[in-house]
């Protein structure tokens, strides 16, 4: 049943999180009631292959408000949670009712925090409340900064509490957060929130809306990009294209013309990882090859022979070397990890 996108308080509540989040939205979900004065967002990063109804379940089994998976085109309830579908982004259309798209990855995922946020606060401006909880790498800081610039209201949950520290640090470093706080202190302070009076939306920045309508599109646009910054010679991992430097705001973001958007972490660690599937791709070839050269050294002789074990014996150096540099990588990753 289609109902009118009307709330009692005129705002919305958008949350982010990764890694942890199972138990971080159920803590603050919980803390909730039936009536609850305003629709509910939620992206968690989630594999392209799961569903989500592990967070769904315990979410409908414990908490007094619905909770269901997000449909393009419906209405934003209050006292309602809606959850981004797997490899889809959530974001808010200019309408007002929920919009699913397959765009672009943005920070690696898919849905991704950024685009749901940012869409928020196009829409709701100065009247959407933008809540991030644990989580890994930064993923949803450039939304919490969208948020900011349109006069929203931002939520960090304080890194102390966070089983996962990164994401909520990474925020609190690049954004004057409104509020720092644990888990348990969150749902009083949205009520605390909810209840201030609605004020006027303003015309959000250009860029954020650049940045936005891009989101929304399944498409290249080469002068949306263009105008939210200059070209760098890096290429994009998602699909090889150029990518631009996007100064706005406090952090530093990279995105092409395609649609896919890096944070200057996300960007490292997506090179890394296309770097490491390169060197075990080159260490098959180098391996596959020397054993061939070995294989028609044998059925041969003389110089032809000779010739094949040479060249065999430089592909041993060249497999040395590129196992030397993976067992690097090794050594370095456990030296992150605590004892």
């Amino acid at each position: 049943m289609q109902v009118n996108n009307k709330s009692r308080t005129g705002k919305v509540v958008v949350i982010g999180t990764s890694a942890g989040g199972l138990n971080a939205v159920k803590l603050l979900i919980n803390q909730l009631q039936e009536n609850f004065p305003a629709p509910i967002l939620v992206v968690q990063h989630i594999s392209a292959d799961a569903t989500g109804n592990v967070l769904l379940d315990a979410l409908n089994k414990h908490s007094k408000i619905k909770c269901e998976h997000a449909i393009s085109g419906a209405s934003l309830e209050d006292g309602h949670l809606y959850l981004a579908p797997s490899d889809h982004h959530l974001m808010i259309g200019d309408d007002k009712r929920i919009l699913i798209t397959k765009g672009a990855q943005e920070n690696r995922a898919r849905p991704a925090i950024d685009p749901l946020f940012r869409s928020a606060a196009v829409v709701f401006g100065s009247n959407v409340i933008g809540i991030l909880l644990t989580g890994y790498l930064d993923d949803g800081t450039a939304g919490m900064i969208a948020i900011k610039r349109c006069g929203g209201t931002c939520i960090v949950q304080d890194p102390a509490d966070a089983e996962y520290p990164d994401m909520p640090a990474n925020a609190l470093s690049q954004v004057k957060v409104d509020f720092c706080v644990p888990l348990l202190e969150m749902g009083g302070l949205l009520y605390q929130q909810l209840a201030a009076k609605p004020e006027k939306k303003k015309p959000a920045p250009k860029d954020i809306l650049i940045e936005a309508k891009i989101a929304k599109r399944v498409l290249s646009d080469l002068p949306a990009v263009n105008a939210l910054g200059d070209q760098v010679p890096f290429n994009c991992p998602g699909c090889g294209g150029v990518l631009w430097k996007v100064d706005k705001g406090s952090s530093t973001r990279y995105r092409c013309h395609v649609g896919h958007a890096y944070t200057a972490q996300a960007l490292m660690a997506e090179q890394t990882m296309k770097i490491e599937e390169t060197m075990w791709t080159a260490l098959r070839m180098f391996e596959e090859r020397r054993n061939l050269l070995t294989t028609f050294a044998r059925e041969q002789t003389g110089a032809i022979s000779k010739s094949a074990l040479e060249r065999a014996d430089l592909s041993q150096v060249h497999i040395d070397r590129i196992k030397a540099i993976l067992l690097a990588d090794d050594n370095s990753t456990s030296d992150d990890i605590p004892a």
